[in-house]
């Protein structure tokens, strides 16, 4: 059978023979589109501080989505660069970012390794995770009257629409940053639910537009903790998931004032906190 054969021409796909088997029918030689996995590292002054696998495209948004939700940046000045490492095996590959801080912020190196590493690892579980994050990014103030119910019902369509590499392949999660009218601003596919909302945030301070406090994020899975944890570095809101959240992710958007909704789908939603930002739910 063929080996996957990489398009170079487009860096989130690759393609791959298969035999393509139909019950009733001979098996068949075919060609199939796959998503593209790789690793990238972060460095910050030139010291690695992360490594996640990634679909290459978009990694300077990526990054700075990353060191936001971390806590390490907090406005687009914070940031003087972001450059491909230029040498050794590194810059061959394409997979290794530098990124430069003003002289203003302030880093610890070793805290940042070791709160990468507890979240990746779990290391931190149900309240002492959500008290860990309200360390870095105080909950959202009192809740207004922000989005339609029926604008929120329009949103997995329209998101779905851009989806061109999930046409392809099937294999990307997407996130997408809205407007109150529901007009799309941003939208992002990764293999990595999380790295498809850095990469949104990161759009956003690259475009300075930036904090996101009114702003609707979707994304095309489920709602997990890490992805309100984002969302909360990112200011936004109201958090939507066309399937479910997890309880620990209710639980932290109930005690960061952020509006949680799950199962966005068709003509209906669940909604887990704060209804209030949400007009048109009735009594």
């Amino acid at each position: 059978m063929p080996t996957a054969n990489e398009k170079p021409t487009d860096p989130k796909t690759s393609t791959t023979g298969i035999l393509r088997w139909k019950q009733g029918a001979l098996g068949q030689a075919a060609e199939d589109f796959l998503s593209r996995e790789e690793p990238l590292e972060i460095r910050v002054k030139g010291e690695s501080v992360a490594v996640t696998m990634r679909t290459p495209g978009h990694d300077e948004e990526l990054a700075l989505g990353f060191l936001l939700s971390e806590g390490v940046i907090d406005v687009p000045g914070d940031v003087l660069e972001v450059a491909p490492c230029q040498q050794g095996e590194a810059a061959l590959h394409g997979n290794v970012l530098n990124v430069f801080l003003a002289p203003n912020v302030e880093l610890d190196l070793a805290q940042l390794r070791r709160n990468v590493y507890a979240s990746s690892s779990c290391g931190l579980c149900g309240k002492a995770s959500i008290e860990s994050v309200h360390g870095h990014f105080a909950p959202l103030a009192k809740c207004e009257p922000f989005v339609g119910a029926e604008t929120l019902l329009q949103l997995p369509v329209k998101l779905r629409a851009e989806q061109e590499t999930f046409d392809k392949t099937g294999g990307l999660h997407a996130a997408g940053l809205f407007d109150a009218e529901g007009r799309l601003l941003t939208m992002r596919e990764d293999v990595g639910r999380h790295n498809a909302v850095d990469k949104a945030l990161g759009r956003s301070m690259l475009d300075r537009n930036f904090p996101l406090d009114n702003r609707v994020l979707i994304v095309s899975g489920r709602a997990s903790f890490e992805i309100l944890q984002k969302a909360l570095a990112g200011r936004v809101p109201v958090i939507c998931a066309v399937s479910a959240p997890s309880s620990l992710a209710v639980e932290f958007a109930r005690e960061s004032g952020q509006t949680l909704v799950g199962f966005l789908r068709g003509d209906t939603f669940n909604v887990y906190s704060h209804p209030e930002r949400i007009t048109g739910l009735g009594d």
